[in-house]
């Protein structure tokens, strides 16, 4: 099977020469460029920089292994998926938890190791492929967030970061709660604001009244939230 794009390129494209390796690095630092700033662009911990070594060492390793398994007439492509384990190792690292106990960095994690996936087809010469999944990634990142937190806001679920001006104002909370037709799934205290003279929870919420479950959002309900005078600070946590 020859890959249609490499089809229209001419021959150099699909063998390994020269020309070739040279149009596949430079075709996974484009596009790994290209993902990179969209990312630096929404102050994600991994950007342009990263994206791109990621995704030349993916390229490179692909490439050594057709070399190797080419010049042997066997072998297993042994370097490329070593190098796919470290990306998801990497990957792994951009994940934080922060003091609100948010999860963050799980979509360029993802991200990271999509686009290593995305070098590895680079460096294989699958042209075609390479730059379906960039569009498609590409699509995943740049669209789908609005779409998603729409989604997210008319769920019947979801979580809020609290701060109570005193820990005996949490039974007036969850009456609160309980009147507007909502029911709390769980509690947790978070311990980073200990000496804060703040009480602060993780709170997860369900929406358990019909009429809220048609007319009311998320941001709505936590809008109505912040005029309990009680409450120092109310938001939604985005996982």
């Amino acid at each position: 099977m020859i890959d249609p794009t490499a089809k229209l390129l001419g021959m150099w494209s699909q063998g390994l020469n020269g020309s070739s390796i040279v149009f596949r690095i430079g075709l996974s630092f484009f596009l790994a460029a290209i993902i990179g700033c969209e990312r630096s662009s929404k102050r994600h911990s991994a950007g342009m920089r990263t994206f791109i070594s990621v995704c030349l060492a993916t390229t490179v390793s692909m490439l050594l292994d057709i070399y190797l398994t080419s010049c042997y007439e066997r072998g297993y492509f042994i370097l490329s998926g070593a190098t796919i384990i470290g990306v998801a190792v990497v990957s792994v690292r951009c994940i934080l938890f922060s003091s609100r106990n948010q999860m963050k960095g799980l979509t360029t994690a993802a991200g990271l190791w999509t686009g290593g996936i995305i070098g590895l087809t680079a460096g294989a010469g699958f042209y075609t492929v390479t730059v379906i999944a960039f569009a498609a990634l590409m699509i995943c990142l740049s669209w789908f967030p609005k779409a998603e937190k729409y989604l997210k806001n008319r769920s019947n679920h979801f979580e809020i970061h609290l701060e109570l001006k005193d820990s005996n104002y949490l039974q007036n909370f969850v009456t609160t709660i309980r009147r507007l037709g909502l029911k709390i799934d769980d509690i947790e205290k978070n311990p980073a604001y200990a000496h804060s003279g703040l009480s602060v929870y993780s709170i997860a919420i369900s929406i358990s009244s019909q009429e809220l479950k048609k007319y009311k959002t998320h941001a709505q309900i936590i809008e109505a939230l912040r005029s309990l005078d009680y409450i120092y600070h109310v938001e939604e946590m985005w996982l």
